[in-house]
C-alpha cells in the first residue's frame, strides 16, 4: 500500500460536516495524497460578513495549515461565487504571499473546470433560501455565466445544509436537467451532493460539478494528480 507523500490542506467553514467526509472519501482513491483540515468561523443562519470574507478567520486557518507544509492550501467553501471570483484570487494571493504555499478554492476550480469544458450555461442546485440563491445567481451572472435553471431546498441554518436527503438532491438535479445546461452545479460545501454525482450524471447525461469535489480536484490539479483514479466521483476526473 502506498504511503501518502503529498498533502492537501483544506480550510473549511466551522459548521461544515461534509468537507472532511467527502475529501477523505475521494482521497481513498489517491493513497499517495493525504488531507489536513483547519476551520474558519461560519455557522448559523446569519452571515456576519455578507460583503466580504472574514479575513482574520480565513488567514488564521491557513496559517495553522501552513505549519504542516502541505503542497496546496484550498478554501473548500462556496461563498466566493456570491462576491465575485476576484475575492478568491485575493485569498490565494494572500496565502501564497504569506506562506509560500500555492492555493486554490472551490470557486476557482469551478472556473477552471468550466473553461476546460467550454461551458457557460449552468444550472444551479443548492440547499439555500431564495434570497441567498438570488445573490448567488447574480454573482455567477457577473462572471459571465448564464444560470438557465435553478432549484433550492430553502434551508436556513448552515449546519442543516448537511442533512438534505439524497432523494431531494436527485429530484432537484432532475428538475434543472430539463433545461439542458452545459453543467449542473451542486453548490455549497456543506451540501452532501458528491455521493449522488456519478449515478445522476449517467442518468441525465450532463456534467455535475459538486463544490466540495471541485476543491479536491483543484488541489490535486495543482500537484499534477487530478487523474482518472477519481472517476467514480464524476466526469470531472475523466
Amino acid at each position: 500500500m502506498n504511503r501518502p507523500v503529498r498533502a492537501l490542506g483544506m480550510v473549511t467553514p466551522s459548521a461544515n460536516l461534509v468537507v472532511e467526509r467527502v475529501t477523505t472519501a475521494i482521497l481513498a482513491d489517491f493513497p499517495d495524497v493525504s488531507a489536513h483540515f483547519s476551520r474558519t468561523p461560519v455557522f448559523g443562519s446569519a452571515d456576519l460578513y455578507p460583503d466580504d470574507y472574514d479575513w482574520d478567520g480565513m488567514m488564521g486557518a491557513a496559517r495553522l495549515l501552513a505549519h504542516a507544509r502541505p503542497d496546496v492550501i484550498a478554501w473548500n467553501g462556496s461563498k466566493g461565487a456570491t462576491l465575485g471570483f476576484a475575492v478568491d484570487r485575493e485569498f490565494c494571493r494572500r496565502v501564497t504571499a504569506e506562506t509560500g504555499i500555492p492555493a486554490t478554492t472551490s470557486t476557482l476550480a469551478l472556473e477552471a473546470a468550466l473553461q476546460a469544458m467550454g461551458g457557460r450555461r449552468i444550472a444551479l442546485v443548492t440547499p439555500y433560501r431564495g434570497d441567498y440563491q438570488k445573490k448567488l445567481i447574480a454573482g455567477f451572472a457577473g462572471e459571465g455565466l448564464d444560470v438557465v435553471a435553478e432549484a433550492h431546498a430553502d434551508v436556513a441554518d448552515n449546519l442543516d445544509f448537511a442533512a438534505v436527503p439524497d432523494a431531494t438532491i436527485a429530484a432537484m438535479v432532475r428538475d434543472v436537467a430539463v433545461a439542458r445546461p452545459d453543467a449542473i452545479l451542486a453548490w455549497c460545501t456543506n451540501f452532501p451532493a458528491a455521493y449522488t454525482v456519478d449515478a445522476l450524471e449517467r442518468e441525465v447525461d450532463i456534467p455535475i460539478l459538486d463544490s466540495v469535489t471541485l476543491a479536491v480536484w483543484g488541489g490535486l490539479a495543482q500537484i499534477g494528480a487530478a487523474d482518472a483514479r477519481g472517476r467514480r466521483w464524476g466526469r470531472l476526473f475523466s
